[in-house]
């Protein structure tokens, strides 16, 4: 397992045994000190045994204790290096001044981002950049805030000349999935993988030969249990003045950056020239200075 190991333990707890949850919280409650403890005294605050704690390691890819103690030292140092200790985690409430409150957003959407940078898995951003290539169609689908970034992939891969369109409509997503064949691709997006469209959307168009991928910070969830391919983003805590979803939204836009950059690298020429007539087609929409 790579760094972003606390982005995964975060995102992944609420679905763990209470046993293995616990030593996740104590883990996630002081991760520097989880780095310096023993696997004795790391059991103990969890009020757990040690093989609890080798368990837990091994849910999460480690051989052991010694294997993770590494990667959470590593992320700590590098979080505390670039500064992210800074307000993250603090929930911005009515009363702090806008300036404190800019510093802690911009603290936690940095960190945010390095999380999902760290622990995204690049041979799977290509394998889906191929697959979008070659593929029929494309079709996304994501409700809300996810359905807006759905639209603005499906926007910048039809400018560079590919088949792909949006929808965050239920029986629209449902009627174009059972549409689909073997050949044709759908990205379902959603922060908490349970959204009910685009599990059933993902669903439909898997039995129809499509290969289905999920984009969502929860790994054991219902949308990345139902996709082919799984493009995990960091999970962003809820602040009262913050949801989840909403911050999400950056971090779901990196990882379907990555796939759109990968996919232009794979058909330079092309998207090249589609810039430049789709630069041409808009320049009288310009205005001059």
């Amino acid at each position: 397992m790579t760094p972003g190991a606390l982005g995964r333990i975060e995102s992944e707890l609420p679905g763990l045994p209470e046993a293995l949850r616990r030593v996740g919280e104590v883990i996630l409650e002081d991760p520097a000190e989880a780095a310096r403890s023993t696997i004795i005294a790391l059991a103990e605050r969890a009020g757990s045994s040690p093989a609890t704690v080798t368990r837990f390691c091994r849910a999460f890819g480690f051989a052991g204790y010694a294997d993770l103690r590494v990667v959470l030292a590593t992320e700590t140092g590098r979080a505390a290096q670039a500064g992210w200790g800074a307000g993250v985690g603090h929930a911005i409430g009515p009363d702090d001044p806008l300036d404190s409150a800019i510093k802690i957003m911009a603290a936690a959407d940095t960190r945010l981002i390095q999380d999902t940078a760290a622990q995204v898995d690049p041979d799977t951003v290509g394998q889906v950049a191929d697959l979008v290539v070659e593929a029929r169609k494309i079709l996304l689908v994501g409700v809300s805030t996810s359905g807006n970034v759905a639209a603005m992939l499906a926007g910048r891969l039809r400018r560079i000349g590919l088949p792909c369109w949006s929808t965050s409509d239920a029986h629209e997503a449902l009627s174009d999935a059972a549409l689909l064949t073997a050949g044709d691709v759908v990205l379902g997006i959603s922060h908490r993988g349970r959204t009910r469209e685009v599990i059933e959307a993902l669903a439909e168009a898997g039995s129809q030969g499509a290969t289905t991928v999920a984009v969502t910070s929860f790994a054991r969830s219902p949308v990345a249990e139902v996709a082919d391919l799984l493009l995990a983003t960091a999970a962003s805590p809820e602040t009262p003045l913050r949801l989840g979803g909403l911050a999400a939204a950056h971090a779901q836009l990196f990882v379907l950056d990555a796939v759109y950059v990968a996919v232009a690298q794979r058909t330079h020429e092309r998207t090249s020239q589609a810039f430049a007539r789709t630069i041409r087609a808009v320049e009288s929409h310009r205005v001059e200075r």
